[in-house]
């Protein structure tokens, strides 16, 4: 039964609050601002508790069970974070005070800059990015003005392999330049003969996520690196898969020159529900005067000072970023050490690889780089042996009648029924067993009854979505018969 819209659960006489007696004196309110009718929904208190409640509890979420999001990163948010992101002289302060009145919360953020440098092997750190994608969009206007600042104006192309990060060609075309996409080879690394070839005097840098899209490292990153550099490009790091390397390898050894990092993805800040995110932004020491301004910096006095570099590309976030994402980052690094960081990757990758093992023995999904170990994830295809009319999203669909959030779907784009699966490191090996079983039943299910697939969610409070026409014809009105055609 699907939930009431909470207007229609009203009643005429219902009081959730009785205002008391104005003690100030009264005044008109202005009238340009006045409707003549407003029908709220009259309720009292308890009603709108328990409508908001049983809401609540019909969201799915990482607190309630597994969520593989293949490339999200959707891991357990430890609670301590949020206690340390709740303490009134973190929580409660404003971007505006003055810096003498704000040096503990402007040490944490300095500290986390060198934190993050350190774990990425790069010099200088900004933590004003609000999400991965604006980490992106920071990072290549970094590396454009970086080219105009050696008298480079002219280099306006930047390569993004197909095994990148789909937010890679939309940051190169919003920051003004042209998106040259590169082929992965057979052994699914970025084809290196197809980079040599477009290597050139019109070059920006090269976007490269690694491990990439596919859930495998780039073997040749360093000669990929080279190559570019002696291109006069530079290579930005997609770090959105951080998680599978941290305290492994550290990308600035590697040849990378900007970096960007998803605190929620690697470091355990919330995901999701619209942000707030949090997208730092590392490079190495030749960029550092371009970062967006400001930084924390250290004076020779020993206090906590707003630095701006000298070529700063500007502001790219209101104040200082999302305060309250480095606050829960700060801690999660500070609570594993380093040692911790790496068993984190450790385990994220044991987790990938024993499900792609279980899935490779059981033989219903195949998986295209099956021969290669992969990294924090794997990526199998929705293509089941005599079900041949049931796809991907049908299998997404019926994992949710299991309990369980579906695993990210047709993406990476150059595998045909891509099941993207990333079990994170948080996860038992119990529940591992568990979400394989899932997905063998329900190939078994396909084979003898498809239009179960086809027809799936069954228990989900709502059912298959028209998702092209909810997208292009959205109903926006609380009634749908009050929306004409």
């Amino acid at each position: 039964m699907s939930e009431p819209f909470i207007y229609d659960l009203g009643s005429p006489g219902r009081t959730g609050v009785d205002m008391p007696p104005a003690d100030v004196p009264l005044t008109d309110l202005p009238a340009g601002f006045l409707r003549q009718d407003l029908p709220l929904p009259e309720m009292s208190e308890l009603e709108v508790v328990r409508h908001y409640v049983r809401l609540s509890q019909l969201n799915y979420a990482v607190d309630k069970g597994f969520y593989p999001l293949g490339s999200c990163t959707m891991k357990y948010n430890p609670k301590v974070n949020e206690r340390m992101a709740r303490l009134p002289g973190l929580a409660d302060i404003h971007p505006l005070q003055d810096p003498a009145t704000v040096q503990g919360a402007m040490q944490m953020m300095y500290e986390l800059q060198q934190m993050l440098a350190e774990i990425s092997g790069l010099d200088a750190v900004t933590l004003q990015p609000a999400a991965g994608a604006h980490g992106e969009l920071t990072g290549v206007l970094i590396m454009r003005n970086a080219q105009i600042a050696r008298g480079q104006g002219h280099r306006n192309k930047i390569l993004v392999p197909d095994s990148a990060h789909g937010t890679n060609p939309a940051t190169t075309t919003m920051s003004g330049l042209e998106v040259i996409e590169l082929p992965s080879g057979p052994d699914g690394n970025v084809d290196v003969e197809a980079l040599r070839g477009e290597l050139d005097d019109h070059v920006v840098g090269l976007m490269i996520t690694n491990p990439n899209t596919l859930g495998l490292f780039e073997q040749n990153i360093v000669e990929i690196c080279e190559m570019v550099h002696e291109a006069g490009g530079l290579v930005y790091g997609d770090g959105a898969n951080l998680n599978a390397i941290m305290g492994i390898v550290r990308p600035g050894d590697l040849g990378i020159d900007v970096l960007h990092f998803n605190l929620h993805k690697t470091f355990s800040t919330p995901h999701g529900g619209g942000g707030p995110g949090s997208g730092p932004v590392g490079v190495v020491a030749e960029l550092a005067p371009f970062l967006p301004a400001p930084v924390v910096g250290l004076s020779e006095e020993g206090d906590f000072v707003w630095d701006w570099p000298e070529q700063s590309i500007g502001r790219v976030r209101a104040f200082n970023g999302n305060f309250g994402m480095h606050v829960r980052a700060y801690t999660y690094i500070r609570m594993h050490g380093a040692e911790g960081l790496r068993r984190v990757s450790e385990d994220a990758v044991l987790n990938a690889n024993y499900i792609q093992a279980l899935l490779k023995q059981r033989d219903d999904y195949p998986i295209p780089h099956g021969d290669r170990f992969c990294m924090h994830e794997l990526v199998a295809q929705g293509k089941i042996a005599g079900a041949e009319s049931v796809h991907t999203l049908d299998i997404a669909k019926r994992l949710i009648d299991y309990g369980y959030h579906p695993p990210t779907v047709y993406f990476p784009l150059i595998v045909p029924e891509a099941l993207m699966i990333e079990p994170t490191e948080t996860e038992s090996k119990d529940t591992l067993d568990a979400f394989v079983d899932a997905l063998t039943d329900i190939a078994r299910e396909a084979r003898s009854d498809p239009e179960l697939l086809h027809s799936a969610p069954q228990t989900a409070p709502v059912r298959r979505l028209d998702e092209v026409r909810a997208a292009r014809q959205p109903v926006l009105a609380r009634h749908p018969e009050a929306v004409s055609g």
